[in-house]
């Protein structure tokens, strides 16, 4: 596929999850070419990875999605190319090549600890990211080892933790999970949907214990402890039939402060700190009590949100790729033009979108719509540039220099006959969906190996 030679802005996309492919979408429907670069050899991100296996049929439709965007002709994707100070190319060499404009659509690569005694016991402690790309079959997380055990303890209370506690229940069938809360049961964050899955499992009995427990400390911020009963249980109505008995609780106001593990490397408890809830200004926050307890647990896993790579090549700050504060190209309000806070100044022609701009923020939904503002953000940036009078030269000079990068590069052309394999193959093992779980499969596959 070629561009041409007639005039256009030609403008980079990094990362091909929803955020860069509908952001790459809307520059192309706007007359851009579209160079896409993407880490793994296959598109999709977090919603080829990121959703749980089972939501089949909410993958096959973003597929098909994605299919449709890759085929547009203004758009040309190059997967298995991992832009940063240590991958094929920097950032640097990417604006070099002579685009007019980059958007990072990278996700948040980077994984958020809490820097807790013990985090580095060698079994059995993990960060929820880690797994979930284990079990969606992305290399390499597909040759991670995890040692779990029968007692597992997840720090968070959001979807992440739904959906991990879900494989731990429904998949590893473990004999108790629990969800630790460093706030209170009206400060969730899990979706009524997502709790279908696994409140089949939940002991009612432990949970009414805690929200008795908690209630005095509810109650005096204005809080509804019933309310929050009722919302955690809403699920119970369209609760999915469980297939284990594994035991479900809660833990509320419990801030985890460290790990203990045994003389073999292996986790053996959970220790928290216990919190009550005050008012600081219009939030809720935890305050701790000066008292701890410790939770039976073998395995931690951390269900805490993400943070952005900070070897990507852009300025980070809380975890986040930084923005203009005070954005010449806003949209919505927001700002989607990177910035180096040491300069004082915007950076170029760069441009930050989904995770990169909001770690954690949203599902592919929210990706999406935020992929496609920070398209009209650099689209708006482009008007002030005249176009390329010869993008076709501009793409042999792309192309010209990932030839020299010693790997397989994956073009659209390629991606076919990777999913017609895939498909044939879970065809033959009576699956709703498979996956080649190494880039060695895939590129062989392709005939790339």
């Amino acid at each position: 596929m070629e561009f041409g030679n007639d005039s256009k802005h030609v403008v980079a996309v990094i990362g091909a999850g929803p955020a860069g492919l509908f952001a790459a979408r809307q520059l192309a429907s706007s007359g851009a070419a579209v160079v896409i670069f993407n880490r793994d050899i296959k598109p999709g991100g977090l919603a080829e990875y990121g959703i749980y296996p089972a939501k089949v049929r909410m993958k096959e439709g973003l597929r098909k999605q994605f299919r449709q965007i890759l085929e547009m002709p203004g758009i040309r994707y190059y997967g298995n190319v991992k832009i940063g100070r240590s991958g094929d190319l920097t950032l640097d060499d990417v604006r070099g090549l002579g685009f007019q404009a980059v958007l990072v659509t990278v996700g948040a690569q980077g994984t958020k600890w809490l820097g807790l005694p013990g985090e580095d016991t060698p079994l059995g402690v993990y960060h929820a990211k880690d797994l979930v790309y284990n079990y969606n079959k992305l290399p390499p997380f597909t040759q991670k080892e995890f040692h779990f055990g029968n007692r597992i303890a997840l720090v968070g209370v959001g979807n992440v933790m739904t959906d991990i506690a879900r494989y731990c229940i429904r998949e590893l069938k473990v004999d108790e999970v629990i969800a630790v809360a460093r706030r209170g049961p009206a400060e969730v964050k899990f979706d009524k949907k997502e709790m279908e899955y696994i409140v089949a499992n939940l002991d009612q009995d432990a949970l009414n214990e805690e929200i008795a427990r908690v209630a005095p400390i509810m109650t005096a911020i204005g809080q509804d402890p019933q309310a929050a009963r009722d919302y955690i249980l809403s699920a119970l109505p369209k609760a999915v039939e469980p297939v284990s008995a594994t035991r479900f609780k809660f833990d509320f106001l419990a801030s985890p402060t460290r790990i203990l593990g045994d003389e073999n490397g292996q986790v053996r408890g959970l220790e928290v700190m216990d919190t009550t809830l005050v008012l600081d200004g219009g939030d809720t926050r935890a305050k701790s009590l000066g008292t701890s307890h410790t939770l039976d647990a073998d395995t931690v896993i951390f269900c805490i949100g993400d943070k952005v790579d900070e070897e990507f090549g852009l300025p980070v700050q809380w975890n986040e790729y930084v923005k203009n504060p005070d954005p010449l190209f806003p949209v919505d309000n927001l700002s989607y033009e990177a910035y180096d806070p040491e300069k004082g100044q915007p950076i170029p022609g760069v441009f930050v979108a989904g995770w990169s701009r909001e770690a954690s923020s949203g599902l592919v939904g929210i990706a999406r719509k935020d992929g496609e503002r920070g398209a009209a953000a650099a689209l708006q940036y482009l008007q002030g540039i005249p176009p390329i009078d010869d993008p076709a030269s501009l793409l042999a000079r792309v192309q010209a220099r990932l030839d020299k990068i010693d790997k397989p590069l994956i073009t659209k052309d390629y991606l076919p006959a990777l999913e017609q394999a895939e498909l044939a193959e879970a065809a033959r093992l009576g699956l709703e969906d498979f996956k080649f779980s190494t880039n060695e499969e895939m590129l062989k596959i392709m005939e790339l190996a």
